[in-house]
């Protein structure tokens, strides 16, 4: 992992959605979870901080479930950090949770790329099933480690089961706690759907499950969540997809903006630098930017990241990135020099009304198909 005591700009994680990991499917999701770690090994290795595990591993939490996980996890060089849903506290305890996983493996927070990452429990304190509950105690735990964060220079990025709007007690606080903390993104699974939620102030992402899928004919991938200089940005990939990987991390899509005054979300006129990372890319290939009918030649940095440069005056622009047959998009808004963002009190945060519908590019379709919402009934 990377040293606390430096603080880059970036930090990059692959989630790999609920795992429901069942022999009673003939262990359908340990075959795809072996797959996504062996593109994360052969693409991806050396350009991502740790892959993520969001609850519901094991589909009844018993200890063979998490012996097949974990051996399926043992060829990832990646660290990976994992906690708990409602499926893993089927048995009315976390004990073969925690009898299978290693400490270093569900951390409460871990400063991980500069950025203070803050693992949550929500399954434990209910009384089982979709019952979320946080403590007093892990209430009082966000508010310590944003206060941390802040006065480390740190960027608080929270990862939890499922939404504050899905608690079953005090959501509205917990995440009006993660808009006074300074949040920047909160990382969630529960809802078997691709699905992202700004409410104002916080970026909300949720992932696709690994077994158990309803959406996209049952087509199985994972998210490739980088958050840049405080810009979030979220990819879903789908397994079949051909590589390389192209995904804009910088200037703010417009559906992400949650720091309007910050130029770092919503530029000012003039000339604006683009930021991407490619991913599973011959050495000699080329990245382009394109704006309108204007292409320029992206170049690598020596951090690894693709750059260029394009000229935007105030309004709202299309920008794409491609690279061989793959490609990005985003839409940018360009504030005036004289303007002045304004902003309402939140209402309703952490709650999926704020979701931001279908995003294609992203790998969204917007029509929650999952048993949160509109699917069956798992």
């Amino acid at each position: 992992m990377t040293d606390p005591h430096v603080s880059p700009q970036s930090i990059t994680w692959i989630h790999i959605g609920d795992l429901h990991l069942d022999e009673a499917d003939g262990w359908e999701s340990r075959d795809r979870l072996a797959a996504i770690v062996d593109q994360v090994e052969t693409r991806l290795r050396g350009s991502v901080d740790f892959v993520y595990l969001p609850g519901d591993n094991a589909n009844h939490g018993t200890p063979e479930q998490y012996r097949i996980m974990t051996d399926t996890l043992a060829p990832l060089s990646v660290p990976w950090r994992i906690i708990p849903g409602d499926h893993d506290f089927e048995p009315g305890d976390l004990a073969a949770y925690d009898a299978a996983i290693p400490p270093a493996n569900r951390p409460d927070h871990e400063v991980i790329a500069g950025h203070r990452c803050i693992f949550l429990d929500i399954v434990s304190a209910g009384a089982g099933g979709p019952d979320f509950r946080l403590t007093m105690h892990d209430r009082n735990r966000i508010a310590e480690e944003c206060a941390r964060a802040n006065a480390e220079g740190q960027m608080p990025l929270v990862f939890m089961h499922a939404y504050p709007g899905d608690l079953a007690a005090d959501g509205d606080a917990v995440a009006l706690s993660f808009i006074h903390g300074g949040v920047a993104l909160v990382d969630t699974g529960h809802t078997h759907y691709n699905e992202l939620l700004n409410d104002g102030y916080v970026v909300y992402g949720a992932t696709r499950s690994t077994g158990q899928i309803e959406e996209d004919h049952g087509c199985p991938g994972f998210a490739i969540v980088t958050v840049h200089d405080g810009v979030p940005s979220w990819r879903f990939r789908t397994l079949d997809a051909p590589w390389p990987h192209v995904q804009i991390v910088s200037p703010c899509d417009r559906r992400l903006v949650t720091r309007p005054a910050d130029p770092g979300q919503v530029p000012r006129p003039g000339s604006v630098t683009v930021t991407a990372r490619v991913d599973g890319a011959p050495d000699d290939i080329a990245v382009t930017l394109e704006h309108g009918s204007t292409a320029t030649a992206m170049k690598l940095s020596p951090d690894g990241w693709w750059r260029g440069k394009v000229s935007l005056d105030a309004g709202l622009h299309t920008l794409r990135v491609t690279c061989g047959g793959a490609h990005d998009m985003i839409d940018v808004l360009v504030r005036g020099v004289d303007a002045i963002p304004k902003r309402r009190l939140p209402v309703a945060p952490g709650q999926d009304c704020h979701a931001v519908g279908a995003w294609p590019v992203a790998g969204i379709d917007g029509a929650q198909l999952g048993p949160n919402k509109n699917g069956g009934g798992w």
